[in-house]
């Protein structure tokens, strides 16, 4: 691939610098308009403010305008036309980058029939069809009704054509499933209505068919994305919220990836499971509809009044079935019946590549990147997040062709395809060049959706990557209100008591929401999420409200999202101060110690939650304890170290190998053997799923919750030891890390 050739051949033709460096470690370009490098290059303040001042919200504006005019769903021609404009631009003369490239995978996605369009109806018992759900939204915009708009469907759910009685589901968890069953109802050969959030999509399926249900069907309720609004006049284009009509689209594939070559790139050569076997898939037939259809069949159902959580904003009470009312709108033996011919197709997927190469440290890569397919048009997700990329890729395009600026590290950006189908172009890339990015990525970059709202900064991390965002945001002002930083803002909405800081901004987990999944989970890469986000004491909404569905053009960002772009340019800037921090100093900053945080929050839980319990079964949480300590020593010293050598005038050598220590600590939490196979791609210890209650570490809080209810010796517990044991593995292995390179 070209740019590893474009890399490669600038360590290659390195020169060798004094002090006997080691060739490769260090090299500089020959372009004769660059400055010579400094192997004491350090970040400019001048060109971190020249790029804060140059990142223009109306230029951001524009970009979001000419990529979200038209839906773009992965593979389609509008998302090849976009791939040109890309390249178009990272190959500019004026603001263009190094290099570019836009690679290709054939790998296999979902869509429903075009000459059977999937439907889902309520019929007689003599097969008359009393009710159909809408098959499209409805034209409010003019923007709904177009030849590209993919009508509503759940991609990969089977084809089939399910038919029974409706029941509901709640949001289709094993608990609400196991609830119904405890309450008498019969769920074999129903169909289940259910609603978006409790589980992910693709495990409503998954727990459905485990109970014998026959399909499901997915809505979003008002009070769980509109604050329970559901009118039209309250609702889009009046307001931000979800139209009754719209429907959210989504990928109901297990993993992340592409289906067909797990571990490996969807190359020619690559070994393809067979698609009929291919574990992930959705089990049964399952279709998604908008909250008005969802009204007339919910609001119709016999049966036992559901619980006061499962009540929603329907305008009805809820009941359970299994199917109608005698007194409602159908007969009450009639059936709902859902028809899905979905099909699987092996398609050509881009990825765009734009390189900055390294004056100083070329071998070292800062990776930023954002997906840019969408379900329809995407002005929120993704196209704001890459609106952002290429006006901050344009910035500093501009003056690394005036030959001003060249990062001490190389700079990748990456426009990731078929994110929405399970992150499948970033994952096919991290497959491909698994060791090269292990051995030499500094940190992952994601700016998924930019901007949900206006409100303040949302941003999640693993802990080495706290300081970074922390020392960029309070450097730049927030859009509002006037006077205060992005910090200063976000510290206001959300917060948490640091025993090191005090009070300081709340930093998330990373799940695998979007494309730094297989970058944190499968590489064990120092990886953060940022956007701008609403204010959520003043609303209950999951995500912004019409979220996947043919409402999001770009009249729904510039009039409701964020009007004049603010909170754009203040990501803009964010994302672009972080960037040149990591690329630009000369000590990586990536604070160790951070890590020390979680983990003894971590150890407590499982301290105090499970410690009595363990001891029940001759376990001990003593070897946690001290590897624990040992991690929090070492990266002490390690601190230490750094205040140190920035003091004086570090050997070249030294800073490289202090930084090496700091770029890979991550790593040493990855186990690929820590997790069952059922969680492909989880290797990090600390951040992989917790289905266990406790919050602790995942393998053991998963390990405990399964063998709580087996008996002394089983292999459940035994499982806990063994779970106990890659923790202190890991945790020894990290504290190794961080001591002394010459301590062996």
């Amino acid at each position: 691939m070209q740019w590893v050739k474009v890399l490669g051949g600038a360590v290659g033709a390195a020169a060798l610098l004094g002090l006997g460096i080691i060739l490769g470690h260090f090299a500089m370009p020959k372009e004769a308009d660059v400055p010579a490098p400094s192997i004491s290059q350090d970040l400019d303040l001048e060109i971190l403010e020249t790029v804060m001042q140059h990142l223009d919200a109306s230029r951001i504006r524009e970009n979001l305008r000419e990529l979200s005019k038209e839906p773009h769903l992965a593979s389609s021609p509008r998302d090849e036309a976009l791939v040109q404009v890309l390249l178009q631009r990272w190959k500019d003369p004026e603001s263009g980058l190094d290099s570019a490239e836009a690679p290709a995978y054939q790998v296999l996605l979902s869509f429903p029939g075009q000459e059977r369009p999937n439907l889902v109806t309520v019929v007689s018992p003599t097969g008359r069809v009393l009710f159909s759900c809408r098959q499209s939204e409805q034209n409010l915009t003019g923007e709904q009704a177009g030849p590209d708009v993919v009508p509503p469907y759940t991609a990969y759910a089977p084809p089939g054509t399910p038919q029974g009685l409706l029941v509901y589901a709640n949001r289709g968890t094993e608990e609400d499933f196991t609830n119904l069953q405890t309450q008498g109802i019969k769920l074999e050969g129903t169909i289940a209505l259910t609603r978006y959030g409790g589980a992910g999509r693709g495990a409503k399926a998954v727990n459905a068919a485990k109970y014998g249900v026959a399909g499901v069907l997915v809505y979003a309720d008002p009070a769980d994305i509109n604050d329970g609004l559901s009118s039209a006049n309250a609702t889009f284009p009046n307001s931000w919220h979800l139209p009754p009509s719209g429907v959210e689209r989504g990928s109901y594939f297990e993993y992340f990836g592409d289906p067909l070559t797990p571990y490996l790139p969807a190359n020619p050569s690559s070994f393809l499971l067979d698609p009929d076997a291919a574990p992930g898939f959705p089990p049964i037939p399952t279709q998604p509809i908008g909250f008005d259809d969802a009204k007339i069949l919910l609001c119709n159902l016999q049966g036992t009044v559901a619980p006061a959580a499962w009540q929603g904003a329907l305008g009805c009470d809820y009941r359970l079935g299994p199917g109608f009312r005698s007194d409602g709108d159908f007969p009450a033996d009639s059936q709902v019946n859902v028809s899905v011919h979905n099909r699987l197709e092996l398609r050509n997927s881009s990825n765009v590549l734009g390189i900055i190469r390294g004056a100083v440290e070329p071998d070292r890569y800062v990776l930023y990147g954002n997906h840019r397919d969408s379900w329809v048009h995407g002005a929120v997700d993704p196209s704001s997040g890459t609106a952002v990329l290429l006006e901050l890729s344009r910035v500093l395009g501009t003056l690394l062709k005036k030959g001003t600026w060249r990062p001490r590290r190389s700079i990748v950006f990456a426009s990731w395809g078929a994110e929405e189908f399970g992150l499948i172009g970033s994952t096919e890339f991290t497959e491909e060049f698994f060791s090269k990015l292990q051995e030499r990525t500094v940190a992952y970059i994601n700016v998924d959706i930019s901007v949900f709202a206006n409100a303040t900064l949302r941003a999640q991390g693993t802990p080495p990557v706290q300081s970074v965002i922390f020392a960029a945001t309070k450097q730049i002002p927030a859009p509002s209100p006037v006077g205060l930083s992005i910090y200063d803002n976000w510290i206001r909405y959300s917060n948490r008591s640091s025993p090191a800081y005090g009070l300081v901004p709340s930093l998330g987990s990373l799940g695998a929401g979007s494309d730094y999944a297989p970058f944190v989970h499968f590489l064990g890469i120092s990886s953060m999420d940022i956007a701008y986000t609403y204010d959520r004491s003043k609303t209950s909404a999951r995500i912004y409200p019409t979220y996947h569905t043919a409402f999001d053009p770009f009249g729904y960002v510039d009039k409701f999202a964020d009007p004049g772009f603010g909170s754009h340019q203040a990501m803009a800037r964010t994302a672009g101060s972080v960037l040149l921090r990591l690329s630009d100093s000369l000590f990586l900053p990536l604070n160790v110690r951070d890590c020390g945080e979680p983990l003894r929050s971590f150890l407590q839980a499982a301290q105090q939650n499970l410690g009595a319990r363990l001891e029940q079964h001759s376990i001990s949480l003593g070897p946690l304890v001290t590897a624990v300590e040992k991690f929090e020593g070492a990266a002490a010293a390690l601190d230490q170290h750094v205040s140190a050598l920035q003091k004086g005038t570090p050997d070249p050598l030294q800073v490289r190998m202090l930084n090496d220590q700091l770029m890979l600590l991550e790593r040493t939490f990855r186990n690929p053997r820590a997790f069952p196979e059922e969680q492909r791609y989880y290797s990090h210890v600390l951040w992989a799923p917790r289905t266990g209650s406790v919050a602790t570490f995942p393998g053991l809080a998963n390990a405990c919750s399964r063998a709580m209810n087996t008996g002394l010796g089983s292999a459940a517990w035994a499982e806990v030891q063994r779970q106990l044991s890659i923790l202190v593995v890991a945790l020894e292995g990290a504290a190794a890390t961080l001591r002394p390179v010459a301590d062996l």
